[in-house]
């Protein structure tokens, strides 16, 4: 058995392209969804995700700011800023990119954003909402990997889903998705005893640990579906994941690449979670 490829890619394209339509839905409404993000500092990484965030907006037809300031901007001015987005009507979502300066308290930053425009999921409001099931903003890569199961039509009743890794941006919320489609979700982390024996009772394995070959071809029950949310750089300095691709994909059904795979939908969903702040703040209006 040769695993399907989930194209991260192609089902992105097609998730924008449903996204252009409902902005223009709105647009003639006289809304333009509008997006803003925050960069502190000149942190390579985050200016490459920054810029693909903004130009995926600007494809999609959605409004961005993007705002850039010194590493050495006061906490007390970034909280002033996004106070003065909480309050711009034209800003429908608000992202300040992570990691920011060390003098800067992250959470404190992300608990200043309004819950209405907390598009990233990352506010304590948003992990509530999720964990009791109101509506609310979904963390945008978690979102992702279940569009990703919606596309292949898996249905999650019953099946035993593994999640590797317990972090707050994709792990834990991941595990409460699984959940709330009925899957039975075990979550494993730097703590678990015999990962293996885990894994190979998964209907589902989601990594998401940021180590490379965290799972092999022998830790995965054939037919399983694979999700890899790691993002890594092998040998050659190639970007690759958690999960040994070419071994695994000898013995899953379905498996995403690296790239091309999870990263794609992350922004996508972003864009999601813009749009549907917008309509939400359009039907309120």
């Amino acid at each position: 058995m040769t695993a399907q490829l989930i194209d991260g890619n192609a089902l992105s394209k097609q998730l924008r392209t449903e996204v252009a339509q409902r902005a223009s839905a709105l647009k003639a409404q006289g809304v333009t969804p509008g997006l803003a993000v925050v960069l502190v500092g000149d942190n390579p990484a985050s200016q490459v995700y920054v810029r693909n965030k903004v130009k995926a907006c600007e494809d999609s037809g959605l409004h961005s700011v993007l705002e850039k300031y010194a590493a050495d901007m006061s906490e007390a001015d970034l909280l002033a800023r996004v106070d003065a987005l909480n309050n711009d009507p034209s800003i429908h979502g608000i992202l300040v990119q992570l990691p920011l300066p060390a003098h800067i308290d992250a959470q404190k930053v992300i608990e200043a954003i309004s819950p209405l425009k907390d598009v990233d999921g990352f506010h304590i409001a948003s992990a509530g909402a999720l964990m009791t099931g109101m509506p609310g903003f979904w963390p945008c890569t978690p979102y992702g990997c279940m569009k990703m199961l919606e596309s292949i039509g898996y249905d999650l009743k019953g099946k035993h889903a593994v999640v590797i890794g317990r972090s707050n941006i994709v792990g834990k919320p991941m595990a409460l998705m699984l959940l709330q489609k009925n899957a039975t979700v075990t979550i494993c982390h730097s703590g678990t005893q015999n990962l293996k024996a885990q894994t190979l009772q998964a209907d589902v394995i989601v990594a998401a640990v940021g180590k490379r070959n965290v799972l092999t071809a022998d830790m995965v029950k054939p037919g399983a579906v694979v999700l890899d949310v790691g993002m890594n750089r092998n040998d050659e300095g190639k970007l690759c994941g958690d999960v040994d691709f070419e071994g695994v994909r000898q013995v899953a059904s379905h498996i995403t690449p690296v790239p091309g795979g999870v990263g794609p939908m992350t922004i996508t969903m972003l864009l999601v979670n813009t749009l549907e702040a917008a309509e939400r703040a359009a039907a309120g209006a």
